[in-house]
């Protein structure tokens, strides 16, 4: 999986994560969150099988995509970082 997809799917994953919280903390409408719910836990696996795809599965990245919400960023970053 290239890093561009995966840094679309972590940048998706963080601000789904975002919105559902302020929704939740400010006037909590029920759509969004059932709307916004799924596309954050689909983002979020997209991003752990994109990184451990990218990298080896026990690798650090893999490790940091299991993080929710910042770990898809980590992960990107570390692999941008990285040789491949």
């Amino acid at each position: 999986m290239s890093t561009r997809l995966l840094t679309l799917l972590a940048a998706t994953e963080l601000g789904s994560l975002l919105v559902l919280l302020v929704n939740l903390a400010t006037v909590h409408v029920p759509v969004v969150a059932s709307i916004l719910g799924p596309l954050h836990g689909c983002t979020y696996v997209a991003v752990i099988i994109g990184t451990a795809m990218r990298a080896r599965p026990l690798s650090l990245p893999t490790l940091f995509s299991i993080i929710p919400g910042v770990g898809g960023t980590l992960a990107v970053a570390t692999l941008r970082g990285s040789p491949r």
